[in-house]
């Protein structure tokens, strides 16, 4: 596999960090190549400004159509061309934060904003001139998974637990930003009890986060559904025939056999 790992924490002496280390280290004793996101340590700026699309001072900023107009010309700020340039390598990408008040840290919310542009992640259309998103697209054909960390009890963030099932909560990035830009998306991982981890517990979760590593490449991925595979209208509603008990978010994973 050809790994872009992407983290944001700000201490790399936290767990994150330490299971960050780890998890590079086993892809590459395992024989992958990695290429790597730290973005605290980076100091990436996580701020969209006009100056990343070279935008003429004083004209109105149209966000989407400059930073689109920009990657078509070549002219984005360098620092997003160098994330596009890891992203276009890769064919696998682990996304790894603590979970900070039920999202991912501004940081990297930024990072998506800024490098998650029309025209390489999305806006592209086929034949038919349908814009091909949500399982098609831009990055089809690439693998992802989240590592999460949350200080709260693993059965809390489970299907009746008071914080939310997890990949509800996850549903923004995992459906709406990576199956969105066509990227397939593999079941999470939870580091659970984050801030109650001692030696034993560290040890199991860095077990365990070694472990989903050695079977990314075998993993299958969640059933997120298609937007272009006919399960939904011309409105892009699901069709009243599938699963038509489910709504929310419950509603986008192909149910049927």
């Amino acid at each position: 596999m050809k790994v872009l790992w992407l983290t944001a924490h700000p201490e790399p002496r936290s767990l994150n960090g330490s299971l960050y280390r780890d998890g590079v280290q086993h892809l590459l004793d395992q024989g992958h190549e990695v290429r790597t996101s730290d973005l605290y340590a980076m100091k990436f700026d996580p701020v969209v400004r006009a100056s990343d699309f070279s935008h003429p001072d004083g004209e109105r900023l149209v966000v989407g159509s400059a930073a689109q107009q920009a990657f078509e010309r070549g002219e984005l700020s360098p620092d997003i061309s160098v994330e596009h340039d890891k992203l276009s390598w890769a064919d696998t990408l682990v996304v790894q934060f603590p979970l900070w008040w039920y999202g991912m840290p501004a940081i990297l919310k930024g990072w998506f904003d800024r490098v998650f542009v029309g025209g390489f992640a999305f806006g592209v259309r086929d034949a038919r001139g349908r814009q091909v998103r949500y399982g098609e697209g831009a990055l089809a054909g690439k693998r992802a998974m989240v590592v999460v960390s949350a200080g709260a009890r693993e059965a809390s963030l489970g299907p009746r637990g008071v914080n939310g099932e997890l990949n509800d909560l996850l549903f923004p990035l995992q459906h709406g930003t990576l199956w969105y830009a066509g990227i397939e998306v593999l079941p999470p991982l939870l580091v659970h009890g984050a801030d109650r981890v001692d030696e034993v517990a560290y040890a199991f979760h860095a077990n365990v986060l070694r472990q989903r590593l050695e079977d990314l490449p075998h993993t299958g991925p969640l059933p997120f559904r298609h937007q272009n595979g006919g399960d939904y209208d011309e409105n892009l509603v699901l069709r009243p025939e599938l699963n038509p008990h489910a709504t929310g978010t419950a509603a986008h994973y192909c149910t049927e056999s």
